[in-house]
């Protein structure tokens, strides 16, 4: 038996989507990809969410057996929408993935991270043999850290250490990220906090070293992965 409440029947999306006849398009192209058996790390935004529903109408046309590995709630609700099993890392490893990204520079480097999902979406991009991402040109930087600052996903009990640690890297423009629609800051989906701070320059070892930073969890600077960027 199947819900036939409102919420069941709509995928989870808000607000239009800019660009939308470019996005189609490029969402189009990857799920030119998809292959029976395939096992897919699943991202977040808009583009991945055309991308989504143009997978899985392919996947229901050809009867193929395709699962799904999502990287937030967000992608995982509209997997179950539009009919794709999921599973998770524990059972499957992807043998390839798509997602947004908020920056990437002329080296393949990103920064992810403005939805919250920074952490899983690292895991699955890690888990990957390729990850295609989808981006608009307005994403294109000359420089990462040109329009945005870098999420980090952090234990809520070390706030004042990772802004220390920052501070000691001169880093002086931290902030706490707030929730819009509840009181207090954003809490992922893991339960943790995230901090954006804002860094003059990325060096290719930056990644490790926040990561050391007791308390981090994961930041949101993507350096070095297996990655082929499809701009819109």
């Amino acid at each position: 038996m199947k819900w036939k409440n409102k919420l069941a029947g709509q995928p989870i999306w808000e607000g239009p989507i800019s660009f939308r006849d470019k996005k189609e398009k490029v969402a189009e192209h990857v799920s030119r990809f998809v292959r029976d058996g395939d096992i897919i790390g699943i991202g977040s935004g808009s583009t991945s969410f055309l991308a989504l529903k143009k997978i899985a109408e392919r996947a229901a046309g050809e009867r193929w057996n395709v699962l799904a590995i999502p990287t937030s709630k967000e992608a995982e609700m509209n997997c179950n929408y539009y009919g794709l099993t999921t599973t998770s890392l524990l059972n499957a490893r992807p043998d390839w993935g798509f997602d947004g990204a908020d920056e990437v520079d002329s080296h393949n480097r990103l920064i992810k991270g403005r939805g919250g999902a920074l952490f899983a979406e690292k895991l699955v991009m890690a888990s990957s043999p390729k990850t295609y991402i989808l981006v608009d040109e307005s994403k294109l930087v000359g420089h990462l850290g040109e329009k945005f600052a870098v999420p980090l996903e952090v234990d809520s009990r070390s706030i004042h250490i990772v802004e220390a640690a920052l501070k000691d890297m001169g880093i002086d423009q931290v902030d706490l990220r707030m929730a819009v629609a509840k009181d207090g800051p954003v809490i992922t989906e893991a339960g943790n906090v995230i901090m954006d701070a804002w860094f003059p320059t990325i060096s290719n070892n930056l990644e490790k070293e926040l990561s050391a930073i007791p308390g981090v969890i994961e930041s949101g600077l993507f350096i070095g992965y297996s990655v082929e960027i499809l701009t819109v």
